[in-house]
């Protein structure tokens, strides 16, 4: 065999164990850190939820981050919800957290500015998380429901910059109950 047809067939089985091994290393990533999402439609409705009562009534927006800890759809919002605390905080919006009832684990260091709140009426009947509840500076809830709809949140597809631009303008929101289709976990077992 001439030595030119030599390396060519060295040089193809290089390649082609060279794709073997790309393709067996894809694998391996996708198998061990790619997680398929529970996209699911969800009705969020917002009759039932009650500020306690030392939030309750005129002050603030406040937005309160319904989060279980155990829901691998949180890792699609905490950086959104970490740029929300970096850009309203200074403009008037308080910021709550609802952890699951029974749950165990910790924001991450970047969201523990949330305050954690107990005490909201109706938050037990959550029918998904991760959620937002928004109340005006009237003290009436203004939007409930996800962050956005889809597998990824984030604020081109957000649902929360626009409520609360509208509120600190001055203008009435009422969007309190929705069905949203996206990655949430179940909130009530």
């Amino acid at each position: 065999m001439p030595r030119s047809r030599r390396t060519t067939a060295l040089a193809c089985l290089v390649a082609a164990l060279w794709l073997i091994a790309m393709l067996v290393a894809f694998w391996w990533f996708e198998a061990r850190y790619l997680r398929a999402f529970d996209e699911r439609t969800a009705l969020f409705s917002g009759n039932h939820l009650r500020l306690p009562d030392e939030l309750a009534g005129p002050g603030n927006v406040r937005l309160v981050h319904f989060w279980d800890p155990a829901c691998p759809c949180n890792v699609g919002n905490q950086q959104h919800l970490g740029e929300l605390l970096e850009r309203y905080s200074g403009r008037g919006v308080q910021f709550y957290s609802v952890q699951k009832a029974g749950s165990d684990g910790q924001l991450p260091q970047a969201l523990r500015a949330l305050e954690p709140l107990t005490g909201l009426t109706g938050s037990e009947r959550l029918p998904a998380s991760p959620a937002v509840a928004i109340w005006d500076q009237r003290g009436r809830l203004a939007y409930f429901g996800p962050y956005s709809s889809g597998f990824n949140c984030t604020s081109g597809n957000s649902f929360v910059e626009p409520v609360l631009d509208a509120l600190l303008d001055g203008r009435k929101v009422l969007a309190d109950n929705n069905l949203a289709s996206g990655c949430f976990c179940d909130w009530v077992k």
